[in-house]
């Protein structure tokens, strides 16, 4: 099971989640755009997500979902 799920068509890459996490953990895709023209935001060592959920509570999209292991 995932601790992080991306609704990605719905991310805008404003980037605060970003800015949110505290393991700085998160961060905007370079390399792919969503369907609305923007680069998602993606994890880049899940494993090391604490599941803080500060990510989540800052997206004002509701574009992360985190789960508890």
């Amino acid at each position: 099971m995932n601790k992080l799920t991306f609704n990605t068509s719905l991310c805008k890459g404003c980037a605060l989640c970003v800015d949110a996490c505290p393991k700085k953990l998160l961060r905007l895709s370079p390399g792919s755009l969503n369907e609305k023209g923007y680069h998602p935001v993606g994890v880049t060592d899940e494993d090391a997500c604490i599941s803080c959920a500060f990510c989540a509570v800052m997206c004002p999209d509701c574009v992360i979902t985190v789960a508890k292991k």
